[in-house]
């Protein structure tokens, strides 16, 4: 009987050789090769003998985000980040800087603390009405929007699970609902509602983010399932924070992929609404809506319909392949891109910025080169994943059998998407202007934020292919961006290798 080893398993197409077998009705010297063919849709057994549950959870060493003791800093600070860019920014006391009544109130807030914990957080009733019906609507399309499934990748038990990616539907369902309130008598100024509540509204997701990733972590200590890799190390601050269960499910809806789900759904297009919401509000206060606001709505609103668009892109990221579901990717989704991604709108509400067609013009070209960028590495990715090669690109063959591209944009750096992620994020905070630079905050938060995550990227790839990162680090070098670290070199005269491992 003929075996393939899985890691014979490549992409669709390709193809493997079975250990030889003798002919059945011939001479017992004569050797014949049965030959498999792989295909995206096949499925095998990672493992010749099924494991056991230890076996396939192992043990994980607590060393992400500095160990237990760094997670529980950012566990509590993110939280007090978002929190504090809305009071450090508003319309009543100003933004920071040049406003000190914004310093005052956010330390009177925390100097006070618990005895004004009503005002900091502002959670009532009709807001977690709203914010949870927002949810279960979002639920309801994934339930009854039809769409083929989409298959994930394999993992480690040797399966791999389904995916219902109807997202996009959803967002274009949102936004003709959204359009019919607009279009109504008063709609407009209803749809500031979110606007004026934007603290209430903070809050309650907060709060369902913090139950979500609790539930979750409790539920996979007896539902037997799958744990991430590097969230099963036994503290429980550390497990809570990354995530202990890999994909988790409800009880009611056992196809209900949580991950998935969060990963893209309810961020995503609560950022767009509250970002709709931020120029009605600045519609109802000026009677039109600037130049930078339609800029700042379409630059972000292109950003939104792209991660829905290519949502089933995500099926290969860390977030899903690798990272646990805890509060990092509940908190993440759920609270920080809606309430911090959309400052830029939400500023603008209160203090419009009149560019110009010269401004707005140099911006959008800007945002272009970033989105340019962007599009066209992931894309050359993602044709070259699926089998498809029109530029005929250079690669290297990997041990396991997987092929690591070394030209076009990925052979300009390892993760040249990061690059044009940065000039997108940095063109959407310019329309705000130079008042503030609170309004860039996004855009040094993405810089951290995509350090951290090339390292880990690294560091994953490095345990996966072993000498074969290696040799492949040694053919593209540059981690982010080639040029700047190249002229960096000949300005002062480091070697090449010192100024690789900062960038």
């Amino acid at each position: 009987m003929a075996s393939v080893h899985p890691a014979a398993i490549g992409s669709s197409g390709s193809s493997s050789s079975a250990h030889p077998a003798s002919k059945p009705n011939g001479n017992p010297d004569e050797i014949t090769t049965t030959t498999i063919k792989a295909t995206a849709h096949l499925t095998l057994p990672a493992h010749p003998v099924p494991l056991t549950y230890d076996q396939l959870n192992p043990k994980s060493i607590p060393n992400e985000f500095y160990g237990p003791w760094g997670m529980t800093v950012v566990l509590f600070s993110t939280p007090l980040v978002a929190y504090s860019l809305f009071y450090l920014c508003n319309e009543t006391t100003g933004c920071m800087p040049s406003s000190p009544r914004a310093w005052r109130l956010l330390g009177d807030l925390l100097g006070d603390w618990p005895a004004t914990n009503g005002q900091f957080f502002e959670a009532s009733a009709k807001p977690a009405a709203v914010y949870f019906g927002f949810f279960a609507y979002l639920v309801a399309c994934w339930v009854f929007i039809p769409v083929e499934k989409t298959e994930g990748t394999l993992i480690r038990d040797g399966t791999r699970k389904a995916y219902k990616l109807n997202g996009l539907h959803t967002l274009f369902l949102t936004l003709g609902l959204t359009l019919g309130l607009l279009l109504r008598p008063g709609g407009i100024e209803m749809m500031t509602w979110p606007y004026d509540h934007w603290v209430p509204l903070l809050t309650i997701s907060l709060v369902f983010a913090v139950a979500q990733a609790a539930y979750f972590h409790a539920q996979s200590y007896w539902s037997g399932e799958l744990l991430a890799a590097r969230g099963n190390s036994g503290n429980l601050i550390y497990d809570y924070f990354l995530g202990r269960p890999l994909n988790p499910t409800l009880p009611g809806l056992p196809n209900w992929d949580v991950k998935t789900f969060i990963e893209v759904r309810p961020g995503i297009i609560g950022w767009l609404l509250l970002n709709i919401s931020c120029a009605c509000e600045q519609y109802v206060r000026l009677g039109r809506v600037t130049d930078s606001m339609v800029l700042v709505l379409l630059f972000e609103g292109y950003y939104c319909f792209d991660s829905l668009w290519n949502e089933s892109n995500i099926l290969n990221q860390m977030d899903i392949t690798t990272d646990g579901y805890g509060f990092m990717l509940a908190f993440g989704n759920l609270v920080w891109v809606p309430f911090t991604f959309g400052l830029q709108a939400r500023y603008l509400a209160f203090h419009p910025v009149d560019l110009g067609l010269t401004k707005s013009a140099l911006i959008t070209a800007f945002v272009g080169l970033g989105i340019w960028m962007f599009r066209g590495s992931n894309s050359e990715k993602d044709h070259f994943r699926n089998g498809r090669n029109p530029k005929n690109l250079t690669y290297m063959e990997t041990k396991r059998g997987t092929k690591l591209l070394t030209s076009g944009w990925w052979g300009w750096s390892r993760h040249p998407n990061y690059l044009g992620d940065w000039i997108m994020a940095l063109g959407w905070s310019l329309p705000t202007g130079f008042t503030t630079p609170i309004t860039y905050f996004y855009i040094a938060y993405f810089v951290v934020l995509l350090l951290h995550r090339q390292h880990r990227d690294d560091h994953a790839c490095k345990e996966k292919y072993g000498d074969d990162w290696d040799e492949y680090c040694r053919r593209v070098p540059y981690k982010i961006i080639k040029y700047i670290v190249s002229f960096a070199v000949l300005v002062t005269g480091q070697d090449e290798l010192s100024w690789q491992k900062l960038t």
